[in-house]
């Protein structure tokens, strides 16, 4: 199976909080998924954590390779730039990851990096992978939590994406 691709900075183990989630079904495509994904017009549809989007592209709203958009999520306001953007071209494993920020002082500084991969399997199967990594003392306070919110609702974030695709 395929891996995120992911920076010294961020690489999972090394920072303050990591999450990781992963659907596998065989009622979607890739392409749908990665619609989905990519339209943020779609995200509140399927994913209510994620509010007052806002790309710096006013043309459309398919988020695209290198830029930035803004949304709120967690309770954070995060600004964020598109790191990676590989749609599911000839078999092409999907790849969409950001980087996300909060620039505040250093009790609020929040640093993140999300990361989505879409891959064919055998038998017809798709899998959905989602992983945070992040950075910071909202990211370290975030980690002690029991259940940690990160990890339940990017599983929402995916479950969402699958079942609006499947339609």
């Amino acid at each position: 199976m395929k891996a995120i691709n992911w920076s010294t900075e961020y690489l999972p183990g090394k920072t303050d909080n990591f999450v990781s989630n992963e659907v596998i079904s065989n009622e979607v495509t890739i392409e749908d998924i990665w619609k989905n994904l990519v339209d943020t017009a779609q995200w509140e549809k399927y994913y209510d954590n994620a509010t007052n989007i806002d790309l710096s592209d006013k043309s459309t709203s398919k988020l695209q390779f290198a830029e930035t958009f803004h949304f709120d999520t967690f309770g954070f306001p995060i600004d964020a730039q598109v790191m990676e953007l590989v749609s599911p071209v000839d078999g092409k494993t999907a790849r969409l990851a950001w980087h996300g920020w909060q620039n505040d002082d250093a009790e609020t500084q929040f640093d993140v990096y999300h990361a989505f991969l879409i891959e064919k399997l055998d038998d017809g199967r798709v899998r959905l992978l989602t992983q945070e990594s992040q950075i910071g003392k909202p990211a370290q306070e975030l980690s002690k939590q029991d259940p940690n919110p990160m990890l339940n609702g990017h599983q929402k974030w995916l479950d969402g994406l699958v079942k609006i695709s499947k339609k």
